[in-house]
């Protein structure tokens, strides 16, 4: 059953009376396929219609959808034989990031990226999605390990941010995100990162620092949370649709921005509406990138990399 997010109410409505004439239509007492039809295609532009002309606040809302893909579910449909690695070999192992080797159609990758989970005790485990220095250092771990088997490193960019809890910063928080950037840069093998749902401040740059960055339609990418943006400059979070708008966080805004290079189009109504959709759709985008990087030796995928992020806020 679909979750429905607040503004898509109207849509609601309409699903469930046809899904009403449907339990009435089942038990043969009427014939009113033609009124379900004609409801259904109501439904059906009313959801095109506003997925036409989301705002940013609704894009950051769609991004957080509960049944979105996560990390397992696009291992699971894009990686085949996959072989999770744990640990930093200093402290723990962070389930908040999860990384290994497979292989994506014909090539072997390592791939590493965020796992919210998408149960409760999934999530607690998962810690939501909130890296901690541990889970940084194990990507470290694994991105230095791709580059000495010479494969390319595919990451999934879904968090809020990384853990702010007091135990990770005094293990090292900014040390490990702020490493975990630059073992991004220092790749000599090809990197290609996708925002599938937040993309939230550090968190995020740390495993998207990449020649190349998809983001799906209706993720956001941003140095802040809307809520803590709007905290800080209006001293209250209801101002946060706001905030949406100023801080240019959608994928639109982003590419026209030059901070992200491809938009990858989600089933309309959003990844969760058809997941496999949304997830073949990446598969092929991220192909595609691969392919255009693989030309590249290593010192010329460095440079890409640098010339990439130097160009960002030039005129």
């Amino acid at each position: 059953m679909i979750s429905f997010l607040d503004f898509e109410k109207p849509i609601a409505e309409l699903e469930a009376r046809v899904a009403e004439l449907r339990e009435t239509a089942a038990g043969g007492a009427v014939d009113i396929d033609a009124e379900i039809g004609r409801l259904q295609g109501k439904a059906d532009k009313l959801l095109r219609d506003t997925y036409a002309r989301l705002t940013p606040w609704q894009k950051t809302q769609v991004a957080r959808h509960p049944a979105r893909p996560h990390f397992k579910d696009y291992v699971a449909r894009l990686v085949d034989d996959f072989m999770p690695l744990a640990g930093d070999r200093a402290f723990a192992d962070d389930q908040a990031i999860i990384g290994g080797f497979g292989r994506m159609g014909r090539r072997k990758v390592m791939v590493i990226g965020h796992e919210k989970g998408d149960d409760t005790a999934s999530r607690l485990k998962h810690n939501f999605g909130m890296g901690k220095p541990e889970g940084y250092r194990k990507a470290i771990r694994l991105m230095q390990m791709a580059d000495r088997f010479g494969l390319p490193v595919v990451t999934l960019v879904d968090t809020s941010g990384a853990f702010p809890g007091v135990q990770a910063e005094e293990r090292g928080q900014a040390e490990a995100i702020a490493r975990s950037t630059e073992q991004c840069l220092a790749l000599g093998v090809p990197m290609v990162a996708a925002v599938v749902g937040e993309g939230g401040s550090g968190g995020a740059i740390a495993l998207a620092a990449a020649n190349r960055v998809l983001m799906f339609e209706h993720a956001v990418y941003s140095v802040i949370s809307p809520e803590g943006c709007a905290s800080i400059l209006w001293r209250t979070a209801d101002q946060a649709p706001a905030a949406a708008e100023a801080m240019k966080i959608t994928a639109q805004d982003l590419q026209a921005l030059g901070i992200i290079d491809r938009i990858v189009a989600e089933p309309v109504g959003g990844a969760h509406r058809d997941a496999d959709a949304a997830i073949d759709a990446l598969g092929k985008a991220m192909g595609e990138a691969l392919d255009e990087l693989a030309p590249l030796d290593r010192d010329a995928l460095r440079a890409d990399r640098r010339a990439k992020f130097l160009k960002m806020g030039t005129l």
